[in-house]
């Protein structure tokens, strides 16, 4: 076991600014529990990052390290300077599915740590953008051990390699009242019905599912979830108009029209003389942005449901992309809207494991073969909605199309004689 803290003048910089430092964490654990095991480890981790910043060089590769039973959900580490830091040579990653919503009592996080210090290195992420709790580093005869007891809490093991990954949603309606759906029980039906595909890869590449209750999407859906389901309203919004004159006074008429009024981005609100708010329904968004300024003023409607969107990711191939909506809006409530739901995503799954490249996401695959063919395979139709800025198109009737396709053809040929 490494008997004292390796100096490391080059992490220490890294704590140096106006912001919390990773490298502090890590000390912590390194210098906290002389004599335990993962007080080494850390202690070794340590020594290997600063070697790693002096040489401007990573040194860990992967390897085949799991548990029985799964064929997914530990990330192997091994060091390639082994020899200079013995006891960080193995520092895996086990990848545990939380609760939707991220909600946990202080006896399973204790129970947690207990764990991982006993197995482990003491460090765990919560959580990371796979949604995973992330308990890192840990030495392969160690890994069994520690799924066991985590296994026996109630916990699964979560998603990794090219198949279904962990899902995350919001706290939806058991903490939000501007939640349109619940976040929660959609996520658990989603996962339940996809464990399979979650503990056993067999897709071209990984898929995600993501769950926000409105369009503040705090799971941060629309960016990072090949499926993304967030929360909407198909009728008017809710307007107390009380409330919006007690705001005006708050914050001055002046100051209200420019936190509120000028901040719509489809210039939908108005404010009367009276300090009351003319809202152009029609022509709303759903942006959330009036709403979180005005949360006692204004909520979303009555008629509440879903809007799908898929094919977001971060870079891979072709860059960052943000999801596409093919469904605009669904209700979110019966035992069918919930099949409907499953049946959805089964299809996008099965669509997906045919058609897409090896190492390429769904939003990859849409923008290789087209969204129209897309939707055609799934059997969803073409909705005005999906335009990204509906008033920035001219109306174009389609009506007429398949006459002015054979036109065109006819004066292709004709040109070509």
């Amino acid at each position: 076991m490494t008997k004292k803290m390796p100096p490391t003048p080059m992490l220490d910089q890294l704590e140096s600014g106006p912001w919390p430092s990773f490298v502090t964490g890590l000390k912590r654990l390194a210098e906290g529990d002389e004599g335990k095991a993962h007080s080494g480890i850390m202690k070794s981790l340590l020594g290997q990052l600063e070697h790693s910043y002096q040489t401007r060089k990573g040194y860990w590769k992967g390897g085949t390290v799991g548990v029985f039973g799964y064929g997914a959900g530990v990330i192997p580490r091994f060091s390639e300077v082994a020899e200079q830091y013995p006891e960080s040579s193995e520092f895996h990653t086990l990848r545990i599915m939380p609760a939707p919503g991220f909600f946990y009592d202080t006896k399973t996080l204790r129970q947690m740590c207990d764990i991982w210090e006993e197995h482990g290195s003491g460090l765990i992420a919560l959580h990371g953008q796979s949604g995973d709790i992330m308990f890192q580093g840990c030495r392969t005869d160690q890994v069994q051990p520690a799924w066991d007891k985590l296994n026996e809490m109630g916990f699964d093991m979560g998603g990794a390699g090219a198949g279904v990954r962990t899902a995350a949603s919001c706290v939806g309606p058991a903490r939000c009242e501007q939640a349109c759906f619940d976040t929660l029980e959609a996520h658990r039906t989603i996962i339940n019905d996809f464990t399979d595909d979650i503990h056993r890869p067999s897709l071209p590449y990984k898929l995600k599912f993501k769950f926000s209750g409105c369009a503040n999407d705090c799971a941060n859906a629309t960016q990072r979830a090949d499926v993304a389901i967030l929360g909407t309203w198909k009728d008017d919004m809710q307007v107390d108009q009380t409330e919006v004159q007690a705001k005006v006074r708050q914050l001055g008429r002046k100051e209200f029209i420019n936190q509120v009024i000028r901040m719509c981005p489809t210039q939908a609100l108005g404010l009367n003389d009276d300090d009351t708010l003319d809202i152009d329904n029609k022509s709303c968004v759903r942006c959330m942005h009036c709403i979180n300024v005005c949360t006692k003023a204004l909520e979303p409607g009555k008629d509440r449901g879903i809007c799908i969107l898929v094919g977001g990711k971060r870079t891979l191939k072709i860059g960052d992309l943000m999801g596409t909506v093919v469904i605009p809006f669904m209700k979110l409530e019966s035992e069918e809207d919930y099949e409907k739901l499953l049946e959805l995503a089964h299809n996008m799954l099965d669509f997906f494991a045919d058609n897409a490249l090896e190492h390429e996401r769904t939003g990859e695959m849409i923008e290789r073969i087209g969204l129209v063919n897309y939707l055609e395979a799934l059997g969803l139709p073409l909705d005005v909605n999906m335009i990204n800025q509906p008033r920035t198109n001219s109306y174009i009737r389609t009506d007429g199309w398949e006459e002015e396709a054979r036109k065109w053809a006819g004066r292709k040929t004709s040109a070509a004689e």
